[in-house]
């Protein structure tokens, strides 16, 4: 009888109707593939019994943060050679281990089962996203949301985000480190907002405080940070009262459509907008247009994705939904732009960030590799192999341009129509007030 990993090859290409890009290790020590590949490494046959029973990214995702399979080798090009499979053929391969009439598919399976050991499903690995009911982005489900992914311990954030503790994509025009590149995105945002001393600044989903700090530090603005994360704001707090801003910014542990003191002089929206939800967005829109003065500006960092051909098949990421960001959706640009303009707000610049997004990411993966055992023993294995799968994947996503992060910037127009925009806005000058 073959070994394990070749009959692993030879059943994947029946199955998908081409050879694996990657090489095979098995569990028996057995190796099947193109010679010099990575190398998928299937520790334990229960990573076969999850793919039967969730084929496609969810089942290679448990399996992947279970340590049932691993990658041997560069982990980009390993899932760069695996993506064609992952996120264009995974429908495919869905709908072929469910077209059991087919005769190929009958026996492809039948071999699988032999292979994959007592015919059950594995529980879900632990840091599994439980079965979650209800509507969605409700008060407490967006709060249990936000828990989930941020409330992991601050200390492991700064492994892998470093010392700028800013977790959203980084500015590099100039910058050669990821703290000057974060530097200069924190930068960039006050300046398209023109913030000045005294201004009122609410920053929405204002992580670890780091945007706070800068607007107060360096441009003199009055900040209000709103969190959902307990654990974000007691560390935002504390960065707040060692820099000795404390009666410049207020960290609050409040839900942007709580928010009621207004109105604001400028309003910031980091990263935040992802955990809103399409049927939460124009809320989030009126709510923010509501808190901020005629002629104040908003700025909007948010990832975006590709449109569909036909948007109502659009489907949350079934791996991000499960272990990284719950809820989380994502729209295209021109959506978002349509329901803030929709909302009253005027758009008056774009700024596509995509390939900095990339750039981002990979100095973060870098950091958790560097501090990888130290990662592991302040969160689990389990936790921490996520986050590496998740970044390294969302940088390959951001390169081939399957999503993208833009900084749109709107105006709330004053009665008469009046931006108070510069004519020449570009320039991005702290003191240009029209």
């Amino acid at each position: 009888m073959a070994d394990a990993a070749s009959r692993l090859t030879a059943l994947a290409q029946e199955l998908l109707g081409e050879p694996l890009p990657v090489r095979v290790r098995a569990w028996d020590g057995s190796e099947s593939g193109p010679p010099g590949a990575p190398v998928l490494v299937l520790r334990n046959r229960r990573a076969l019994r999850r793919l039967l029973w969730k084929p496609g990214e969810l089942g290679l995702a448990r399996a992947w943060v279970a340590g049932e399979l691993d990658i041997e080798g560069d982990l980009y090009e390993a899932l760069d050679l695996m993506a064609g499979l992952v996120w264009e053929r995974g429908a495919d391969v869905r709908g072929g281990l469910r077209a059991l009439r087919e005769p190929r598919v009958r026996a492809a399976v039948k071999d699988l089962l032999k292979l994959s050991g007592p015919w059950y499903p594995p529980s879900p690995p632990p840091e599994e996203v439980r079965a979650r009911g209800g509507a969605l982005h409700t008060r407490r489900r967006d709060k249990e949301a936000i828990s989930h992914h941020y409330d992991v311990g601050n200390d492991f954030y700064e492994l892998v985000l470093g010392p700028s503790m800013v977790y959203s994509c980084a500015y590099w025009e100039d910058a050669a480190t990821l703290e000057s590149a974060q530097r200069d995105k924190l930068d960039l945002v006050c300046r398209k907002l023109a913030l000045k001393e005294g201004d009122r600044l609410l920053d929405v989903g204002c992580g670890w405080g780091s945007m706070a700090i800068h607007a107060a530090r360096e441009y003199g603005a009055r900040v209000t940070g709103v969190t959902l994360s307990a654990e974000q704001a007691a560390y935002a707090r504390k960065r707040i009262a060692d820099e000795g801003l404390t009666d410049r910014v207020e960290i609050r542990v409040q839900d942007y459509r709580d928010v009621r003191d207004g109105p604001y002089d400028a309003i910031s929206s980091i990263g935040m907008a992802e955990h809103v939800g399409s049927v939460r967005y124009r809320e989030y829109a009126d709510d923010l247009y509501a808190l901020l003065k005629p002629g104040g500006r908003f700025l909007n960092h948010q990832i975006g994705r590709r449109p569909e051909k036909d948007e109502s098949a659009y489907e949350i990421d079934a791996f991000i939904d499960a272990y990284v960001f719950p809820d989380g959706e994502l729209a295209p640009v021109g959506r978002t732009l349509a329901i803030l303009e929709e909302a009253g707000f005027e758009a008056r610049d774009v700024e596509a960030l995509r390939e900095h997004y990339a750039l981002t990411l990979r100095r973060w993966v870098a950091n958790l590799e560097e501090n990888w055992a130290r990662a592991v023993k302040l969160v689990s294995p389990g936790r921490a192999r996520v986050w590496r799968l998740y970044m390294a994947a969302s940088a390959l996503s951001f390169e081939r341009n399957r999503i993208g992060v833009n900084q749109i910037l709107a105006v709330r127009p004053e009665e008469e129509g009046s931006s108070r925009m510069p004519l020449r806005a570009r320039a991005w000058k702290a003191d240009a007030s029209g």
